[in-house]
């Protein structure tokens, strides 16, 4: 019989990782170039409904609104669906306390009946990245969606929003 230590060890892959806090401690080596998404948050907006919150599953396209839903390009494979925007919002830090730093808005359709969803998810991965990088794109979103959007972030935290940069208060003004 075969120990298991007489096995070759597969070769290890780095794979994308979400990892928290800086990787390399400062040095430049093993894991430079490394992402954290530690201060992304994808927020769901429901239009019909006008609701929004928090669902960190989007992260991995795997949120209670995608879940058990094939998506495809085609927007008539969803037809008779709700509408609902991925909202990615980033969070960063000024001397007087954290704000939002970056909100970009993707566009989603979800038929639970046909269990078929409608996304582009270059465009969310996209979106997301522009988050990242402090950037707001919200002119995509109906003036409704921007309305729930502004109260959620403002509720969640009116000090965070009152820091956040003019251009996002312009951005949600209906």
């Amino acid at each position: 019989m075969a120990n298991s230590e007489d096995q070759p060890t597969p070769k290890q892959k780095l794979d994308f990782t979400i990892i928290k806090n800086d990787p390399t401690g400062g040095h430049k080596g093993y894991g430079i170039g490394s992402l954290t998404l530690e201060n992304v948050s994808p927020v769901i907006i429901d239009v019909a409904e006008k609701t929004a919150e928090v669902d960190i599953g989007a992260m991995h396209a795997r949120s209670v609104t995608e879940k058990g839903i094939k998506f495809t390009t085609n927007r008539e494979d969803s037809a008779g669906g709700k509408d609902y925007w991925l909202v990615w919002v980033t969070i960063d830090y000024l001397e007087e306390g954290p704000y939002y730093a970056g909100v970009t808005a993707c566009e989603m359709v979800v038929n639970r009946e046909k269990r078929r969803g409608y996304k582009i998810l270059a465009d969310h991965v996209n979106r997301m990245d522009k988050s990242m990088k402090r950037k707001i794109m919200v002119a995509d979103m109906d003036a409704a969606s921007k309305q729930v959007l502004r109260e959620y972030l403002k509720g969640h935290s009116p000090e965070m929003w009152e820091r956040s940069p003019e251009e996002l208060h312009e951005a949600l003004t209906v």
